[in-house]
């Protein structure tokens, strides 16, 4: 089962590239094709929400906390590796569309939006952790 989520993985990246192959493209993606890409090493996980819903609602393993409407934001992004694809999820996905524009505009090469975010997540299934 591993070995079909990474060929699915880079079956994704291999047809995004070929459908733009200008830096900044943002793609929205399902719950099951971001575990898919969770499973690359050199994917940036981040959550945008507040600590507090962070760890009330649980969050998905392995991810950076950014929140979107802190005073650091601005400067937390500039923290991001611009070279290697960024993975984004808010509650939603309103906050975490207007961050993969933000990336896009600030030179990011490539970055998945979950559709639905960490709402859509838990609906299917898939694991969070809870502190």
């Amino acid at each position: 089962m591993k070995k079909i989520n990474i060929l699915y993985c880079f079956i994704i990246l291999l047809c995004s590239s070929c459908n733009n192959n200008e830096a900044g493209v943002i793609e929205v993606v399902s719950a099951e094709e971001m575990q898919s890409l969770l499973s690359l090493d050199d994917v940036q996980l981040v959550d945008l929400r507040s600590e507090e819903d962070r760890f009330k609602q649980g969050y998905i393993i392995n991810s950076q906390h950014v929140d979107y409407n802190s005073a650091t934001f601005e400067q937390d992004i500039k923290d991001l590796d611009k070279t290697k694809p960024v993975a984004l999820y808010c509650n939603s996905g309103k906050r975490s569309a207007e961050c993969a524009q933000k990336l896009k505009d600030a030179g990011f090469v490539k970055i998945f939006d979950l559709r639905g975010g960490i709402s859509e997540w838990k609906h299917k299934g898939k694991d969070i952790v809870k502190d």
